[in-house]
């Protein structure tokens, strides 16, 4: 279920040094309650590390980040916290933080298998197992039109709640097995896969391909399925291959000379 907003030009934030200003905090950002705050640091560095805005093999700062971001030293170190338990960041042996080197070979590999995983779980209605559990996918398919009345604003942690739909879409196929692996897959390629959702385009896009994949499982439309999450994941994997290229050129144009 291919999207022409999809296959449009990559509309991935800039991260040109005229840009840098773009990551400070806003006045009414700042006045926020100490968690928002917080999460908005969160997701201010994390947008830095997946767009390339940080420099490869560099100790990250926290006092030049802060000073990026116009904020406190507390809420950029409880970040780096954070994106380092979602192995987005490495750590140097004495502690300090530094962008994990992002693998692209190792991605393709694992997104075939992810895809071998996806469809087989389909596919098993097909050869006379039991069809999916409705009692799963109705809430499932409720979940995602809610999602597309009110459509969440680019977030890189909207990868959970992508991951929350295929997991649940292969568990309602009875065979826990194929989802127990695939979590385990989902959680290898999660720190790579937030490059998938950025821009509004792409959350609006993962969306409506969730929801057509499973109406068409409702439907009895298995066959359907199946091409429709084949399009999915290889569109998604597109996206984030050409995303992750893009952001290992800015660290390495970032990098300063020894």
């Amino acid at each position: 279920m291919d999207s022409p907003r999809s296959r449009a030009s990559d509309p991935t934030p800039d991260t040109t040094p005229d840009a840098a200003s773009s990551w400070v905090l806003t006045a009414e950002e700042l006045d926020a309650s100490r968690g928002a705050r917080r999460e908005l640091v969160r997701e201010r560095l994390t947008r830095m590390v997946l767009t390339g805005a940080l420099p490869a093999k560099e100790r990250l700062r926290e006092e030049g980040l802060a000073q990026t971001l116009g904020v406190s030293r507390t809420p950029v170190r409880e970040a780096l916290a954070r994106l380092h338990a979602e192995r987005l960041l490495d750590r140097y042996a004495d502690g300090g933080y530094y962008v994990a080197e992002l693998d692209l070979d190792g991605l393709r590999d694992l997104y075939e298998l992810r895809i071998t995983l996806e469809l087989r779980g389909l596919s098993r209605a097909l050869e006379g197992f039991a069809p999916p559990d409705a009692a799963v996918l109705e809430p499932l398919r409720d979940r995602w039109r809610a999602l597309q009345g009110d459509l969440p604003a680019p977030d890189p942690t909207f990868v959970e709640v992508d991951e929350s739909f295929h997991v649940a879409l292969s568990r309602a196929s009875g065979n826990h097995a194929l989802a127990d692996t695939l979590e385990t897959v989902n959680h290898r390629i999660r720190p790579v896969r937030m490059h998938d959702f950025l821009t509004a385009d792409r959350i609006e896009a993962t969306v409506a391909e969730h929801l057509g994949i499973v109406e068409a499982v409702l439907a009895g439309d298995v066959p359907t399925a199946v091409e429709r999450m084949r399009v999915h994941v290889g569109e998604s994997m597109a996206v984030v291959e050409r995303r992750a290229a893009r952001a290992i050129t800015h660290m390495a144009l970032r990098r300063r000379p020894r």
